[in-house]
């Protein structure tokens, strides 16, 4: 009696955790994510600055954020499509070293309308890492690592928003908007440096042509599908509120009675880790309570932190923020952890759509911070911010009653 013997299985070569290549890919990773959000966020703080020395007003100098964002919005579907053709990595190093030369000529530009074009151009350019990194990672990771390197991608995201804020307002008190803009290219450039060194090139990835049709017929049964255009407009009214309160905020704490500058302005976006704790938090109460109860108490908890920023005594504004930073980054994160397990199929799809209206609803609803500044001091920006998340906390009541399509796998969202 003879006994078949089982062919041999393939071993998986995809880089494990404790590899000398998986921690050349992680700390590559976390430099890319650090530099792409230090770029993105850079003139957040510098908004009173512009304003005041390019004679625009504050809706306007807002445009230098809304402009980024906006061009993240019109690149990021074309760049994952370009990488499928290219190359993960061939991409991800443009983008790099595109954003972070662009924000350098931007520092010279001779006038508040070139330095705006230069700022959509260089979102533009940002769009490839967001668009490409998570394929990367879930191409070259095996799947028992891949959680500890995505958490490294997302700390670096988180780390760079804050640090291109902290890094801009300090070299904007040292040397003025035009320093900081140099400053904050400079580092990026040494960031870009660091992955250009040490990101290993894709072994598993199998370049393949663009299929329009059937990218096509996947995008009309998202736009179809009601419970996927509810999580996108969470998406874009969440981050509207996020960036059009943060915009205001920067003219209300240069303003009577605060009168604070750049880098004290800038060390307000220190409760950004408090965002990244409420995150895991909110997934494991998702994972435990279900995400329709979950969004909305997010929603809630930042309204509640909005309202508190009313108040005067600058201890309470700044407790407010927190509030409504932890509010916001727990129902930014159920939501989006949402989008992949829903899709029925296209995941990357619906994600990168999800990632459409998430810069979307910032270019837009940034300018609003602005102009309800202009309009009414920081009650108007109050009001703005209070309209969108009563939008969302509408939308997350009605994601609860959505269906679900299928159990599905999880497909995470990284911003």
């Amino acid at each position: 009696m003879s006994s078949a013997v089982p062919p041999p299985v393939a071993e998986d070569l995809r880089l494990r955790r404790g590899s000398d290549g998986y921690r050349r890919l992680s700390i590559a990773m976390f430099a890319a994510g650090l530099a792409t959000f230090a770029l993105l966020y850079t003139t957040q703080p510098l908004l009173p600055l512009l304003a005041r020395e390019l004679d625009v007003s504050p809706a306007t100098s807002s445009l230098t954020l809304a402009a980024t964002s906006l061009g993240i919005v019109v690149a990021l579907l074309p760049a994952g499509w370009l990488s499928d053709v290219w190359g993960r990595t061939r991409v991800m190093k443009l983008s790099l070293l595109g954003s972070a030369g662009l924000i350098i000529v931007a520092a010279a530009a001779p006038s508040f309308e070139t330095l705006v074009a230069l700022r959509f151009l260089q979102g533009v350019a940002l769009a490839g890492l967001p668009a490409v990194a998570m394929a990367y990672l879930v191409e070259e990771v095996h799947p028992q690592s891949l959680g500890s390197s995505i958490g490294l991608y997302i700390g670096g995201n988180a780390i760079g928003g804050m640090a291109g804020r902290l890094v801009g307002g300090a070299f904007a008190d040292a040397g003025g908007w035009r320093v900081s803009l140099l400053g904050v290219g400079l580092i990026s450039l040494a960031c870009t440096a660091v992955f250009l060194r040490l990101a290993p090139r894709s072994r598993h990835f199998t370049p393949h042509p663009f299929a329009l049709r059937a990218t096509l017929s996947s995008l009309r049964a998202h736009l179809r599908d009601r419970g996927q255009l509810r999580l996108d407009a969470m998406a874009a009214l969440l981050m509207g509120t996020f960036v059009a309160v943060f915009n205001g905020l920067s003219f209300r704490l240069e303003d009577a009675p605060y009168g604070l500058g750049e880098t004290a302005i800038a060390a307000v976006f220190l409760v950004y880790p408090l965002g990244s704790l409420s995150s895991a938090v909110a997934g494991r109460l998702a994972d435990r309570i279900g995400r329709r109860a979950v969004l909305p108490v997010g929603v809630l908890i930042a309204g509640a932190g909005l309202a508190i920023t009313m108040l005067r005594p600058l201890p309470l504004v700044v407790l407010g923020i927190a509030i409504l930073t932890i509010g916001f980054f727990a129902a930014h994160s159920v939501a989006s952890s949402w989008v992949g397990r829903r899709a029925a199929h296209a995941p990357a799809q619906a994600s990168a759509l999800y990632l459409l209206a998430y810069y979307l609803g910032a270019s837009i609803a940034g300018p609003l911070g602005g102009n309800a500044w202009d309009a009414g001091g920081w009650n108007e920006v109050v009001l703005v911010g209070a309209v969108l998340l009563g939008l969302a906390f509408v939308v997350s009541l009605r994601l609860r009653g959505t269906p679900p399509l299928r159990p599905a796998v999880e497909q995470p969202v990284v911003v």
